[in-house]
């Protein structure tokens, strides 16, 4: 008769696919979790680098001339043309 139950069912080539089988199934476990955590988190606005300033401008802490410098960084413009008077 076969010996139907060598090595516990399982050939030498069963035993590559399905251990390429649980890597896969791990390395998309991996990836969903690090893709859930990493994207946007409900309540967090992503604020614009002027949304910044602005704010850091009203709670006091830069002054006009250090907002004029750093509106005119962030728009594109040389900071040496702008004077706050």
């Amino acid at each position: 008769m076969m010996n139907w139950f060598d090595n516990n069912g399982m050939s030498g080539s069963s035993m590559v696919f399905m251990s390429i089988f649980w890597i896969v199934i791990i390395g998309l476990g991996i990836w969903l979790v690090t893709w859930l955590t990493r994207g946007e988190k409900l309540g967090v606005r992503q604020e614009t680098p002027r949304q910044i300033l602005d704010l850091r401008l009203a709670s006091g802490e830069i002054d006009a001339n250090d907002y004029a410098k750093s509106r005119r960084l962030i728009d594109g413009h040389s900071i040496e043309s702008d004077k706050v008077q």
